[in-house]
């Protein structure tokens, strides 16, 4: 069974940066293309960045374009994602998601497509 284990958030000030970190276990990592979505509070869930399983491909939302950057090493099981610049509604919980695929260039970029999730991880940004 595929488990997934998010690391890295916490709270930083407006203009500051984190660095996720998602943790693969039980399954073949390289078959599985990757995301990032995050939840607001009374929010609905929604992608934030996405990367194909090879890691040539990805994929992000507008309002994080040019501050944040997904990452993978296949040879650790591990998916990154990079936020700088960080602002006040980037303030969420954030989760990896993963679905097993044989497109190797396919980004998901929708909840429904991913199959396993994991817990997910607070960022809050204070102004």
């Amino acid at each position: 069974q595929v488990q997934l284990v998010e690391s890295g958030g916490g709270l930083v000030q407006a203009g500051g940066s984190l660095r996720l970190s998602c943790a693969v276990s039980g399954g073949t990592f390289y078959l599985y293309a990757m995301g990032w979505f995050r939840q607001a509070s009374g929010k609905e869930r929604e992608f934030v960045a996405g990367i194909s399983s090879s890691g040539g491909t990805t994929n992000y939302r507008d309002s994080v374009k040019g501050r944040f950057t997904i990452s993978r090493l296949n040879a650790k099981n591990a998916v990154y994602l990079q936020m700088n610049s960080l602002k006040p509604e980037d303030t969420a919980v954030y989760y990896c998601a993963g679905v097993r695929t044989f497109i190797n260039r396919q980004v998901f970029t929708s909840r429904d497509q991913y199959s396993n999730w994991g817990q997910g991880t607070q960022v809050t940004v204070s102004s």
